[in-house]
């Protein structure tokens, strides 16, 4: 019987809040550094880097977007060559039954939307959509990420996280540290 593990403390994590991407981007680079992997970053523009800073690995959405557009193209061909060559054969002007040139449009449109289902389902997995409720919206500062604050959060699951401890790393990097509720 394996048991559940307790969380640690009752908090998610710590925010810290930064007024400048540049503050963010070092943070977020000084604490992967200081051996934290648990945290996120919120950001109302793109940074670029960001991601390389947090640690964060290369996503699988190209491939599963490459998949999509293979089936639906390959899904596409057959059913053509099926229904033209197999189920319903019709000699004209002494064409041959498989006259690739005629499959062309409607495969390419059948990969072009299986690429494009790919990419939005594999998005929606992938983000871990759709959550409508997240922790960070309990903390009323939060709200200013999609306008001109930039956040930095870490989690309480990450071995390296103590309260006192992060919240003093977080304060040394010129953050205005708030603590994000369970």
């Amino acid at each position: 019987m394996s048991r559940t593990p307790v969380p640690k403390h009752p908090l998610y994590g710590l925010l810290g809040e930064f007024e400048h991407p540049a503050q963010l981007l070092s943070a977020a680079e000084r604490a992967y550094q200081a051996g934290y992997r648990k945290m996120n970053a919120y950001t109302p523009i793109p940074l670029h880097g960001l991601s390389d800073a947090l640690g964060q690995k290369p996503t699988r959405l190209p491939y599963l977007v490459l998949a999509g557009g293979l089936l639906g193209g390959c899904g596409a061909y057959s059913m053509l060559y099926y229904a033209c060559a197999i189920s319903y054969p019709y000699n004209i002007g002494g064409r041959p039954l498989n006259s690739w040139p005629a499959f062309i449009p409607i495969t390419f449109e059948l990969t072009i939307l299986g690429a494009g289902f790919a990419a939005f389902l594999g998005m929606l997995a992938l983000n871990g959509l759709p959550h409508p409720h997240h922790p960070l919206f309990e903390v009323p500062a939060f709200s200013l990420a999609s306008r001109d604050r930039f956040f930095l959060s870490i989690q309480s699951g990450d071995p390296q996280f103590d309260v006192e401890k992060t919240r003093t790393f977080l304060e040394s990097l010129s953050a205005k540290v708030h603590e994000v509720p369970q």
